[in-house]
């Protein structure tokens, strides 16, 4: 029998609570020992273990600090202890903690994780994980990494999982061929370790994640010319990642939240503004989707009436007459479930793929939204972008990669059209939609923007009021013979030139909130002949979110 790991229980993860470790600047790799698990401070040189009932902390390497600085990456296997630092691998005995270097990459090593006689090391310079003899050093072969960021390692049994920073995702592989079987979401963003407990396989379960990141806040200064000052303080945590992949539906889906969204409208009519009679206001509900599910959804200030059009609900609220300087609130309140999703379709998926349906063609093929696809310009960047690609997923992936390269994001003071907006090389989240739809058009792939919220992603805040700074909009792609594919316009355009992660390809985090996918978010309904009126003139819509608990998918 080959020697094994201190193999406890599988953790009752799925309700167990976000730990934010006292004393830590930052959590990199991550490993289970029984029931403890274990991570790295590279910038403290610690060695912790950590007790997830309870949150205690201890510093194990008391007197080898310094040998733990820049730290990665952490495996245990029994008393045996791997860690990556720089270009090295180094082993100890976590009795004796006397770190010997067991073997030297051309590159950094990034993360480790050990199954019986085998040594996993990921590397995102050399774009590969490693797999290596744990005792000798000696390589034995290589994957291919499945993302683009800095990875961390986990192992058990016949599956290799990692957690990719830049991602934000958490790939599960297959430990022999490094073949990619699932691939998930991370409620959080920056992930730097993963540890899976014993017995998870890729369909459903729940594993360790750790994140390290900075976040802004408001400091005090008593000796300053200012008061307050805005600075970054360090933010890191470990959290129960739970995860269920649907394989006939071709999804995963990830830890989710109860999410209570308030949407309000304020009716603050100018005084010149012409009386307006007969107005039905229509504010369209979220949407039930396979990551959201509406569970209820009640008035705010004035009763609306439900109604029904293309599969969406809408609240209609009556107005017999609004008059300049009249003042209303209305609006809706909505329990919305909201989960991370990750479709697993491939290029070979599609291939076969039946033609478009007949009817989709006039409906989303065409310029409905001021597009430019009768541009000369527009035209010859949609052949430049797909080039002679013929797969429809590789098409669409093409395209995104094509608009990433020639745009860079803004906030603009009006959504301009695609061909002006690549002639300026920068643009809001709607100008990435404009240019995206078109050129998608133009190569005969049906697609329609989506939008229109985001809750602002502080998934350790529950119960506070949680306001967006602005609206948002993405799109959605048709696979024939599968359905409607999200995709983000922008948040993926991460840096110059590329390679750009695929995170939200195919894939949505939980903080989007789906809302009318075939009518209008909101709209005035006026009798003929009435003023011609714009929403913005006589209202201020207000926007909040509260997470009011997480969900197991």
């Amino acid at each position: 029998m080959p020697d094994s790991p201190s193999i406890s229980p599988a953790l009752p993860l799925a309700g167990a609570s976000l730990l934010q470790p006292i004393g830590v600047k930052a959590l990199y790799g991550l490993t289970l020992q029984g029931d403890r698990l274990l991570a790295v401070d590279p910038f403290r040189g610690y060695l912790l273990r950590i007790d997830p009932k309870t949150e205690q902390v201890e510093v194990l390497n008391t007197s080898q600090a310094e040998a733990f600085y820049g730290a990665t990456g952490i495996a245990c296997w029994q008393d045996q202890l791997w860690f990556s630092c720089d270009h090295t691998v180094y082993t100890t005995t976590l009795s004796a903690m006397q770190p010997e270097p067991l073997l030297t990459l051309p590159y950094p090593a990034d993360g480790v994780a050990v199954w019986e006689n085998t040594l996993y090391i990921s590397c995102k310079k050399g774009g590969c994980i490693f797999v290596c003899d744990r005792t000798s050093g000696q390589r034995i072969t290589q994957f291919s990494a499945p993302g683009i960021g800095v990875e961390n390692l986990s192992v058990w049994g016949d599956y290799l999982w990692a957690c990719d920073q830049t991602e934000q995702t958490v790939y599960c592989l297959d430990r022999a061929t490094g073949e990619l079987i699932v691939k998930m979401l991370t409620p959080f963003d920056n992930p730097t370790g993963i540890a899976v407990p014993p017995h998870t396989t890729p369909d459903s379960g729940t594993v360790w994640v750790a994140y390290a990141d900075e976040e802004p806040y408001v400091r005090d200064d008593p000796n300053g010319e200012e008061p307050y000052v805005l600075t970054f303080r360090d933010r890191t945590l470990i959290h129960p990642l739970s995860y269920r992949w649907y394989k006939e539906a071709n999804y995963c889906r990830t830890t989710g939240y109860l999410v209570e969204m308030t949407y309000v409208e304020e009716i603050d009519t100018l005084e010149d503004a012409q009386p307006l009679e007969n107005v039905e206001w229509r504010i369209a509900f979220p949407t039930t989707t396979d990551r959201q599910r509406v569970k209820s959804v009640e008035p705010v200030g004035l009763p609306f009436t439900e109604v029904q059009q293309a599969g969406d609900r809408i609240a209609c609220f009556r107005f017999d007459r609004i008059d300049p300087n009249q003042r209303h609130l209305f609006g809706w309140k909505a329990l919305v479930e909201v989960y991370g999703i990750k479709y697993q379709l491939t290029p070979r998926q599609v291939e076969s793929a039946p033609p478009l349906p007949q009817d989709y063609g006039p409906r989303y093929l065409i310029d409905d939204d001021e597009l430019s696809m009768d541009k000369p310009a527009i035209q010859a960047a949609a052949r430049e972008s797909v080039g002679s690609e013929t797969n429809l997923l590789r098409q669409v992936l093409s395209i995104r990669n094509y608009v990433y390269d020639k745009l860079s994001y803004a906030v603009t003071p009006a959504i301009e059209t695609p061909e002006v907006v690549l002639q300026r090389g920068r643009g809001s989240c709607g100008e990435y939609v404009g240019l995206l739809l078109a050129l998608m058009r133009l190569n005969g792939i049906a697609c329609r923007t989506v939008g229109r919220y985001k809750c602002p992603a502080h998934a350790d805040q529950p119960g506070v009021y949680l306001e967006p700074d602005f609206n948002h909009v993405w799109i959605e792609f048709y696979v024939p013979g599968f359905g409607w594919v999200p995709m983000e316009s922008n948040p993926d355009d991460v840096q110059e030139g590329g390679p750009y992660p695929t995170r939200f390809f195919m894939g949505l985090p939980w903080w989007h909130v789906e809302m009318g996918k075939e009518v209008s978010f909101e709209k005035l309904v006026l009798p003929a002949g009435s003023p011609d009126t714009r929403l913005g003139d006589i209202a201020v819509n207000h926007m909040r979110f509260r997470i009011m608990g997480e969900l197991v998918p």
